[in-house]
């Protein structure tokens, strides 16, 4: 049976074989951040395991690594790995595989919806295929797996040529690669620790009774502004529907909740355009591309975000209240 903490082991696996090659190549402070990372993901149910026995220290432990993984951080260079091959062979092999470098790629998303639809009918023996918890990620995972073969397979290149590019594209993302992490776990720690209450009881001392449009307007000013802090809007809606959406628009003013919904997370979705917390949208292209200003997407796609954002306000208030 594939499990979630498969995936947990293969990342561990693949970061670990990172901080190998940075060893090798005497790049201290990054072979110990991914080796340190590595460690982590391995040792996840193991630290688990021991604090339901209540024993601390590995969490502890856990605890120190982050604070190390900090630390080291600032430390890590932008670097720039050699190619393996000339620009004329790269785009002789380009021009010879043409389209076909497009059906790897399409495999990721086609292998997790197959698994998402089908993996609970899936059995080999009378056993299932696939654990039901999380079972979409653990597609996700194996797509990677079946398209890393795939790639091989049609660009007709040694399977450790792949795992050897993707080292190297972890090296140039460098430490924004754990900004999702991050911004997850601090959606999670904003909702459970009730933000969205305290920013209800802000918004009941500040906005005037029977304001509809004021209220609105903090709530679409709330997404964007905390989807920059968090990176994610799926992080700040929780929060701001929590706080304002469901107690002020929806049970006091009647607003639609799928229009206030659906607009709401766009509202958050410009926030992402401008923030350097959404890493894998902003840092990571800038860090691919080697571009000169780090921020230089950012700058690109600020006033487009601006625009988007006030079309989208506008015809929210439009909706929302029919």
């Amino acid at each position: 049976m594939l499990r979630i903490e498969y995936v947990y082991q293969l990342i561990a696996a693949f970061l670990l074989f990172s901080a190998y090659c940075n060893l090798r190549d005497r790049q201290l402070a990054r072979a110990t951040f991914w080796l340190l990372l590595g460690l982590l993901f391995a040792g996840g149910d193991f630290v688990l395991a021991q604090q339901k026995a209540g024993h601390l220290w590995p969490a502890q432990a856990a605890g120190c690594m982050v604070i190390a993984l900090a630390l080291l951080a600032p430390l890590l260079r932008r670097r720039s790995h050699p190619e393996g091959s000339s620009s004329s062979a790269r785009l002789a092999s380009a021009s010879r595989l043409g389209h076909k470098l497009f059906m790897p790629a399409l495999l990721i998303p086609l292998v997790t919806l197959l698994v998402a639809l089908l993996g609970a009918h899936l059995a080999i023996g009378g056993m299932a295929l696939f654990a039901s918890r999380q079972m979409t990620l653990t597609g996700l995972a194996l797509a990677c797996v079946v398209a890393l073969i795939a790639t091989a397979r049609v660009a007709r290149a040694p399977l450790h040529q792949g795992l050897a590019e993707g080292r190297r594209l972890l090296d140039a993302i460098g430490w924004a690669a754990l900004l999702p992490l991050l911004l997850a776990a601090l959606g999670e720690v904003f909702t459970q620790s009730g933000v969205g209450s305290a920013i209800a009881t802000l918004a009941g001392r500040l906005l005037p009774e029977g304001n509809a449009f004021l209220c609105l307007l903090l709530f679409a000013l709330g997404m964007l502004l905390f989807t920059v802090i968090m990176g994610n809007a799926f992080a700040a809606f929780p929060v701001m529907m929590a706080g304002i959406g469901l107690p002020w628009l929806i049970q006091r003013y009647g607003a639609t909740p799928a229009i206030l919904g659906s607009m709401g997370m766009l509202c958050g979705y410009c926030g992402t355009l401008l923030t350097p917390m959404a890493a894998d949208f902003n840092l990571v292209p800038a860090a691919l591309l080697e571009l000169r200003n780090p921020y230089g997407v950012i700058r690109a796609q600020a006033w487009s975000a601006i625009g988007i954002f006030i079309a989208n306000f506008v015809i929210l208030w439009l909706l929302v209240f029919r």
